[in-house]
């Protein structure tokens, strides 16, 4: 069995009984917040859909944006939209970085070395990512 998205770090903002905590990622779903659509079961307390799967519905407790992962075999994607003031860059990485999921970090740090360089040429990547996680 593959190991659990979030490990027995009690310092992660997962909740005690988040699906995180027992399954990868890819194998549970991520709401936006509680609906009909993932109902809590008091035999065992978790949220679950319709047909099982079980549901997380905090995704910026665990960095994952919400998505149907293993009911829907849905991708693992987040998009860097760097702001259009560049004095925005660096505390907007800082957030959008420390909030991801390990599993996205290596994703994010490219496509924001790339859009550094897009949109801000005068920035050093390097530097402002260094600055961004320090």
């Amino acid at each position: 069995m593959a190991e659990a998205f979030v490990s027995g770090d009690a310092l992660h903002l997962a909740c005690g009984i988040c699906p995180s905590r027992r399954f990868p990622v890819g194998e549970f779903d991520v709401f936006e917040r509680p609906t009909k659509d993932c109902p809590f079961d008091p035999a065992d307390g978790h949220r679950y859909t319709a047909d099982g799967v079980p549901v997380c519905v905090h995704p910026e407790k665990v960095g994952l944006p919400a998505g149907r992962y293993k009911s829907e075999n849905a991708p693992l994607a987040v998009e860097v939209h760097l702001p259009a003031e560049q004095a925005q860059v660096i505390p907007y990485l800082r957030e959008l970085l420390y909030g991801a999921a390990p599993v996205l970090l290596e994703d994010l740090i490219e496509q924001a070395s790339a859009e550094i360089r897009r949109m801000f040429p005068d920035l050093d990547p390097l530097t402002t990512l260094r600055r961004a996680l320090s």
